[in-house]
């Protein structure tokens, strides 16, 4: 019986090993989860090494986002101590073919913060391509003019409409599916002209600048900075997934990482300390799937 020979194994690696059951425990239920604890404590102590595939998530930006517990105004020099460790961790779980996407953003007062803190992941993971999430865009030229748009009361900077979406990889050699993401060609003439195009139909890359504005809500945010589902979709459909892939998401908030990877098919993992926002990420789960 299938108990009776796990029953079996447990008891074999008690008696040689009580830490190394405790480590097969963990590796048993860890899947399709979320926790309440510290995201670096989890990947260090949590999850096996070489184990995840794909890395979606967004750390608090530090700019004094209201967030329910996290405090976001840490001095800037702790902070990026923070994302330091956090990059090592990261490291340490995604497998040798996996993906990190680290959305990060700033004010428009910032200089070149949101590189700084790149720079931290970068070193322990290789930055492979930087993707700009575009939130709004206005081309009156061609009547276009779309999107989430937030004043800005300054007569110094200019509306910040668009975030980062650092890709980094452990050897910058991993291969994506761009056309799982591509775009139809607006000259269709382009499908005989060029090569590829004709064997990859009406489908072109979408390059690196996305378009993903924020689902409008007439009641109050859940959560300060969540993401649009497009985004999780989007990075996950682009490094590829089957069943077998795993998606963390390290900064969790509200949910939405694992909710779009549960849609996907994908396995899960997700870390918060908040434990309002675990709720709401149960909530969402619950609505979408058999989660317990």
């Amino acid at each position: 019986m299938p108990g009776e020979i796990l029953l079996k194994v447990l008891c074999s690696i008690y008696l040689s090993n009580q830490s190394a059951l405790t480590q097969f425990l963990v590796y048993l239920t860890k899947l399709n989860a979320i926790y309440q604890m510290d995201c670096i404590k989890g990947m260090n102590e949590g999850l096996e090494q070489s184990s995840i595939d794909i890395i979606v998530t967004s750390p608090p930006y530090n700019i004094g986002i209201n967030y329910n517990s996290h405090q976001d105004n840490m001095a800037f020099d702790d902070y990026l101590k923070w994302m330091n460790d956090f990059g090592k961790a990261c490291k340490r779980v995604l497998k040798d073919d996996g993906s990190l996407f680290f959305n990060i953003g700033d004010k428009a007062s910032d200089e070149l913060k949101a590189f700084e803190v790149a720079k931290q992941i970068a070193h322990y993971l290789h930055l492979q391509n930087t993707i700009h999430w575009i939130k709004s865009i206005a081309v009156p030229e061609e009547n276009i003019n779309v999107g989430h748009y937030k004043p800005v009361n300054s007569k110094t900077y200019l509306n910040n409409l668009h975030e980062y979406i650092f890709h980094f990889t452990k050897n910058k050699d991993v291969e994506i599916d761009k056309l799982a993401i591509g775009v139809p060609y607006a000259d269709k003439g382009n499908i005989t002209r060029w090569k590829a195009a004709k064997s990859n139909g009406d489908r072109r890359d979408r390059g690196n600048v996305w378009f993903i504005p924020y689902d409008t809500v007439q009641e109050a945010k859940d959560h300060p900075a969540k993401f649009p589902h497009k985004l999780p979709e989007m990075c996950i459909k682009l490094h590829g997934y089957s069943p077998k892939t795993v998606v963390l998401d390290p900064f969790l908030g509200s949910g939405t990482t694992c909710v779009v990877a549960k849609q996907l098919g994908c396995k899960f993992i997700g870390f918060e300390i908040d434990e309002k926002y675990i709720k709401l990420a149960k909530t969402k789960l619950i609505q979408i799937t058999d989660y317990v």
